[in-house]
C-alpha cells in the first residue's frame, strides 16, 4: 500500500492561538488551509503520520530518525506550556526504514539522538491534526547536509518500507519557505527571497517534483528557505506515481513564506508503471525486470505493436517502439521498448539515473493498420500513419502536439522512413490506445 497523501506545510508557532495570542489573525489564511489538512488526514484515519521536520535533529552527513516507543513535547518554550504532546512512535516502521537505507547506502537511522522532545516543526503539524484525529502513531525524521538527490532516495525507501509493511500512512513535510521576502521581516530581504517562494509553490502546486532538485544550493541558502529538503523527501517518496496536487494557501504577510499544498496519489496505470519500472531498473541497475505476475490479463494475453515515449519538461526525451508485435505478449513488448526509448534512440542520448524523477512515460499500444486509399481516410487526432515505398517506413501516431493536419503527420512520417516525394508510396492507417 502506498502513501495514502502528502501534505506541505509550515510550522510557525504564531498560528498555535495559545503562542499567537491574537497575533495568528494575520495569517489566517494559513490556519484555514492547515485546517482542510488536518480534515484530510482525519478522513484518511492513517495508522502511520510520517513527519519530517527541519528543527529535528539535524546532522551534516547523517539522517536522523528519532527512536523509543514514544516522545513528548510542549510549546513551552514559546509561552505556551498547556500545549503539550505525547505521541507514540511507529517503531516497527522505523526499524525498516533503517534497514532498507542501510542495505541501499543512505545513511539513516536512529543513532545520535541528543534531544528526544518534539520540535515546534513537528508539534505545530501536530497540534492541527490532534484537533481533528487523535489516532495513529508517527515517524519523526530530520534533514541532512546531504545533496537533494540523497533526501529524495530516502523518500523513495520510506514509501517502500510503507508498501513493505503494508500501513496506512501520510507523509507531512513540515518547512516554510524563504525567510528573506520583507525588509521589515526577521531576517531581512534578499531577491533570492521571492524566487524561491515563486519557484517552488509553482512547482510543488503542479506536483513537477523532479524540478526540486534543479534548486542550486547557493541559491536556497541566499533565499534563506527552510523546508526544501523536507518538501524533496515528500517527493521522492511519491515517486512513480500519477499526483493530483492542490495548493491551499501562500502567504507572505510576517517575511517568512508559509504554502501549504495537498498531494493526493492516483493509481497509475499498469501499462505506465511498468514501462516506468523497466526503465528505472536498467539505467540503475542494467537489469531487465521479468515480467510481473500481478499484471491485468489483457497485458499478458494479448499481442500487439507498442511503442514507450519518454518526455522531460514537456519535451520527447526518447521514443521507440514497433509496428506489430514482435514477442509473446504486450506486457514483454512494453518491457523490450522501454528498454530502447530509454537507451537506444538515436536522436538522444541514453537516460541517466538522475533525471529518472523528471520522467514523464506514455506507453501507446497499436491496432492493427489498414490501408488507405484517399486522405480523406485520416484523421491526425484519432489515427496514426505509416508511410511505406518498398522496404522503407516511417510512422507517427496521431494526436502528437504541434502536428495538426494530414500533411503534416505524412510529411514527418517520410522523412522518419527517409522516403521521398518521387518516390511511390502507400498509406496505412492505425488506432491505439494511449496510457499516460
Amino acid at each position: 500500500m502506498p502513501i495514502e497523501a502528502a501534505f506541505m506545510v509550515p510550522h510557525p508557532p504564531l498560528i498555535v492561538p495559545q503562542v499567537g495570542r491574537g497575533g495568528e489573525k494575520k495569517v489566517r489564511r494559513t490556519i484555514e488551509a492547515y485546517e482542510r489538512v488536518a480534515d484530510e488526514i482525519a478522513a484518511l484515519r492513517p495508522e502511520t503520520v510520517i513527519i519530517s521536520s527541519p528543527h529535528s535533529v539535524m546532522y551534516r552527513d547523517w539522517f536522523h530518525i528519532s527512536p523509543g516507543e514514544r516522545a513528548f513535547g510542549s510549546f513551552a518554550d514559546f509561552g505556551a506550556p498547556g500545549v503539550s504532546f505525547s505521541e507514540e512512535y511507529d517503531t516497527e516502521l522505523v526499524d525498516l526504514i533503517e534497514e532498507l537505507s542501510a542495505d541501499n547506502g543512505i545513511p539513516a537511522g536512529t543513532k545520535g539522538e541528543h534531544d528526544p522532545r518534539l520540535d515546534h516543526g513537528t508539534m505545530v503539524p501536530l497540534y492541527f491534526i490532534r484537533q481533528k484525529y487523535k489516532g495513529g502513531r508517527i515517524v519523526r525524521l530530520g534533514l541532512s547536509g546531504l545533496p537533494l538527490t540523497t533526501h529524495y532516495q530516502l523518500g523513495k525507501l520510506i514509501a517502500k518500507a510503507v508498501e513493505k509493511l503494508g500501513r496506512r500512512a501520510v507523509y507531512v513535510a513540515s518547512g516554510d519557505l524563504s525567510h528573506k521576502l520583507q525588509k521589515y521581516g526577521p531576517y531581512g530581504f534578499a531577491p533570492e527571497g521571492p524566487v524561491y517562494d515563486e519557484r517552488i509553490m509553482d512547482s510543488c502546486s503542479r506536483a513537477a517534483f523532479g524540478e526540486l532538485l534543479e534548486f542550486d544550493e547557493d541559491f536556497l541558502d541566499k533565499a534563506a528557505e527552510c523546508g526544501h529538503r523536507s518538501f524533496t523527501i515528500l517527493a521522492g517518496a511519491l515517486d512513480g506515481m500519477k499526483v493530483r496536487s492542490e495548493q491551499l494557501s501562500h502567504e507572505d504577510v510576517t517575511g517568512v513564506g508559509y504554502g501549504i499544498c495537498i498531494f493526493k496519489p492516483e493509481s497509475e496505470d499498469p501499462y505506465v508503471r511498468l514501462a516506468r519500472e523497466t526503465v528505472e531498473s536498467y539505467i540503475k541497475d542494467r537489469k531487465i525486470i521479468p515480467v510481473p505476475k500481478d499484471l491485468p490479463k489483457e497485458m499478458l494475453k494479448t499481442r500487439a505493436g507498442a511503442f514507450v515515449s519518454i518526455h522531460k519538461k514537456g519535451e520527447l526525451r526518447g521514443c521507440i517502439g514497433t509496428i506489430a508485435p514482435t514477442k509473446r505478449s504486450v506486457a514483454e513488448e512494453i518491457i523490450s521498448n522501454a528498454v530502447s526509448a530509454s537507451t537506444r534512440d538515436p536522436r538522444f542520448p541514453a537516460v541517466t539515473p538522475e533525471e529518472l524523477p523528471e520522467l514523464e512515460i506514455n506507453v501507446d499500444v497499436l491496432g492493427e493498420p489498414e490501408q488507405v486509399s484517399s486522405l480523406d481516410m485520416l484523421d491526425v487526432k484519432r489515427y496514426g500513419v505509416i508511410v511505406s515505398s518498398g522496404y522503407r517506413r516511417g510512422l507517427l501516431l496521431p494526436d502528437l502536439e504541434g502536428v495538426d493536419t494530414v500533411e503534416e503527420q505524412i510529411d514527418i512520417a517520410m522523412r522518419k522512413g527517409g522516403i521521398t516525394y518521387d518516390d511511390r508510396i502507400t498509406l496505412h492507417r492505425f488506432e491505439v490506445v494511449r496510457h499516460k
